[in-house]
């Protein structure tokens, strides 16, 4: 090409860059300015885009720094590309104050902020500019709610993720946008509302396979195996080909429900069928399985033809696998490869210090509380919360910050003598500190999900399904109350924990006791 002018550049560097090929995108406006082609504002916005995709802040900085020596400081595209660079490679202050100075800020400028919060994992903050969003009459579009759709669904905002879908069924009537409807579907499963996500799924034209992977990922967090493996085959019957997402979930759904040669026949049509190589996730889904059926050896075995290494999380599952089955040798082990990976685990010295105490093995319970306190370790504390009124009410455990704590404790008097009055006696082996059993039944009905509760039981009107997350496994004791809460209050409580959602009804839980 005799003349390389600058539309020239921008057609080659905005190729790359849609084909996602973003190194090949920055070396091509490296090149551009070697050849002395001054950049025009097409040009910045499209490698500020890249750089915000690939991580390269050093190449943004430098291109902020030549847009304000240029006078360009007040163009709204250059910075709202700026404000998406920055939030994206994680410098979120940089971000928002570049957001705070704009003298005018259209749509576009609320999206890549939110967006950026939502994607450094801030959604919290991303929720409450959503929400200032909306008060200062900014319509928003469907990038918005792709961007805050996320944020509802790690927060548990199901009213918020509920306002949005009426608003896109009001103002979008006729909207095709795969991704979108995906979003809800992942957003109402993930918040605890699998009809919600099923209904969805079923009035959705054009299911894309990412779509059906949202559901079957939902069925599987939810307990729902046999739907799940129902929804598998329809989708390969209508022609869609499953991938290693698909498989996940199948897996996850087999762990969730215990279904190991199931679990097994999945695994190897995989890799058989599909030639789909088994990646952390698939492996970790099959030792979780094996750990909790026994059978370590084999275990094992799947472990040693890994073309990887095992993570924590595998280490962690059959550490936990070995708690059930009274494995104290072999927990031994898994904590001593756990603890490689991650020295600082709390978690998985307190997993070990239970299985001394179920085994009476008091020595070793005293050095492991002993060489926390001299690491200085503390426990990650429990954290549930609850949506009330569009709001996402948190709770530690013990906590008495809350503005209604003193009635969210009178309730929790109330629901502890019920339980009482009902048989309940408190299962205390699994707190491990040496406090008689008095004050461990007081631990323990202090925990985070037990305070959620409460809460909820004051805050909503009778009959009204409760719905909590918390941040850790939900422990045996709260399981066990919460079973006999729900049929006490006659309340439908249904709770997402670090690894699965258990639904509690009429004094039973979806899990079958078995999480």
């Amino acid at each position: 090409m005799p003349v390389k002018d600058v539309i020239s550049w921008n057609a080659m560097i905005a190729g790359y860059a849609q084909m996602g090929q973003y190194k090949e995108a920055l070396d091509f406006f490296q090149e551009m300015r070697r050849a002395n082609v001054m950049p025009n504002e097409s040009t910045l916005v499209t490698v500020l885009s890249a750089c915000a995709h690939s991580g390269f802040l050093e190449l943004g900085k430098e291109i902020r720094s030549w847009i304000e020596e240029n006078g360009l400081s007040s163009n709204l595209h250059l910075v709202n590309a700026l404000i998406d660079m920055y939030s994206k490679c994680g410098e979120l202050s940089t971000a928002q104050n570049l957001f705070v100075g704009l003298q005018q800020r259209n749509v576009i400028s609320w999206n890549v902020i939110i967006g950026g919060y939502t994607h450094m994992s801030e959604y919290k903050e991303a929720l409450n500019l959503f929400r200032k969003m909306l008060q200062l009459n900014v319509e928003p579009t469907e990038v918005t709610f792709l961007s805050i759709l996320p944020a509802c669904a790690s927060l548990g905002a199901l009213d918020i993720g509920k306002w949005i879908h009426a608003y896109i069924d009001k103002n979008f009537p006729n909207l095709n946008n795969s991704s979108l409807w995906t979003s809800l579907i992942d957003m109402y499963a993930k918040c605890g509302s699998i009809e919600a996500a099923k209904q969805v799924f079923k009035n959705m034209e054009g299911k894309s396979l990412a779509s059906w992977n949202a559901m079957i990922s939902g069925l599987a967090m939810h307990g729902q195996a046999e739907p799940a493996f129902e929804l598998f085959s329809r989708m390969t019957s209508e022609g869609f080909k499953p991938d290693e997402i698909t498989f996940v979930g199948l897996l996850s759904a087999c762990s969730h429900a215990g279904l190991l040669d199931t679990g097994r026949q999945y695994f190897n049509s995989m890799i058989k069928d599909y030639n789909i190589a088994p990646e952390l996730q698939h492996y970790g889904c099959m030792i979780d399985l094996l750990g909790r059926a026994g059978l370590f050896d084999e275990a094992e075995s799947l472990i040693r033809d890994m073309s990887m290494n095992p993570d924590s999380a595998i280490w962690g599952s059959l550490l936990g696998a070995c708690r059930v089955h009274g494995r104290v040798a072999y927990a031994e082990s898994m904590a001593k490869h756990l603890l490689e990976l991650q020295p600082e685990n709390h978690g998985a010295y307190i997993l070990l210090s239970n299985i001394y105490t179920g085994a009476g093995r008091w020595d070793d319970v005293a050095r492991i509380r002993t060489l926390l306190n001299d690491k200085g370790m503390k426990k990650v504390p429990g954290c549930s919360s609850i949506e009330v009124g569009s709001f996402v009410h948190e709770f530690l455990v013990g906590d008495r910050v809350h503005p209604q704590s003193k009635e969210i404790y009178e309730m929790l008097d109330e629901i502890d003598a019920r339980l009482e009055k009902a048989g309940f006696v408190p299962d205390t082996s699994e707190v491990v500190y040496d406090m008689d059993e008095e004050w461990k039944e007081g631990a323990l009905s202090h925990h985070s999900e037990k305070l959620a509760i409460a809460f909820g039981l004051i805050s909503t009107k009778p009959g009204t399904t409760i719905r909590i997350l918390k941040n850790l496994r939900v422990c045996g004791n709260c399981h066990s109350a919460t079973k006999l809460i729900s049929k006490i209050f006659n309340r439908e409580i249904i709770a997402r924990d670090r690894n699965r959602f258990h639904h509690f009804k009429e004094g039973f839980c979806s899990c079958k006791d078995y999480w």
